[in-house]
């Protein structure tokens, strides 16, 4: 599959969900002080989630263009290993108070199972600590409750920046090894490991806070949804390159 072929199943599979397509917003933010260059997907819906606009749709989806070359998201240092850029595209569906975990897990499990056709035993499913809930959800849809790891702040609790929206987050990770059904090569304790052969490809993010400058969360309008998926890593797994 190319990435062309990848980016255009991801667009219609949401469209199909009843996501309204939204074109990328430009690389430079227009209205946001915080932010050097756009590193998310959630940038242009940021007042959205914080609930000072309305907007005439409660689901999207997008390609927006990133840029992580400073702020809080800054992956200059990484660029030049295996599954870091400083430009990339990241993928994108997005619920403004709509659905929550349980349709956020569904359709990511659903589009890389029977839309990408990926393994099963390739993909590796973390939460964050005390998100028991999304445990649950993850083995409602099918996922075998040992392939899902929790984790703590810094790898399962996501923010655009210093201040803004953010949540506890679920990750997809998929293991590029060459001996995915032996557990003594796939395992465990590869995910979130730089370097190792798991390498993460979606990370579902539950919307919940709003961070303040001294960093007190203070819980957003409506619970919402804010994923993210790189295409050249998709891409890169997906064709063993």
């Amino acid at each position: 599959m190319t990435g062309n072929e990848i980016r255009r199943k991801f667009l219609e599979y949401f469209e199909s969900q009843g996501h309204r397509l939204v074109r990328s917003s430009p690389l430079l933010p227009a209205n946001d002080p915080t932010l050097l260059f756009a590193n998310a997907g959630m940038n242009q819906f940021k007042d959205v989630f914080l609930g000072t606009e309305q907007r005439d749709y409660m689901r999207a989806v997008s390609v927006q263009k990133c840029l992580r070359a400073g702020g809080k998201h800054n992956d200059l240092d990484d660029v030049g290993d295996k599954t870091h850029h400083t430009f990339f595209e990241m993928l994108g569906n997005f619920s403004f108070g709509d659905y929550y975990k349980r349709e956020a897990i569904q359709y990511a499990l659903d589009l890389l199972l029977n839309i990408y056709q990926m393994p099963m035993e390739r993909l590796w499913f973390t939460v964050y600590e005390t998100d028991d809930e999304s445990v649950e959800l993850w083995v409602e849809a099918g996922v075998p409750r040992e392939r899902i790891l929790p984790f703590g702040e810094k790898d399962n609790f996501w923010q655009m920046g210093d201040t803004g929206p953010c949540g506890p987050n679920s990750e997809i990770s998929y293991y590029t090894g060459e001996r995915p059904e032996d557990p003594e090569f796939n395992r465990a304790e590869y995910v979130n490991r730089d370097g190792s052969p798991t390498v993460e490809i979606w990370n579902l993010v539950f919307m919940q806070y709003d961070r303040q400058q001294d960093g007190t969360l203070t819980p957003l309008p409506k619970p919402s949804v804010d994923t993210g998926a790189g295409l050249e890593r998709i891409t890169a797994v997906m064709q063993g390159v």
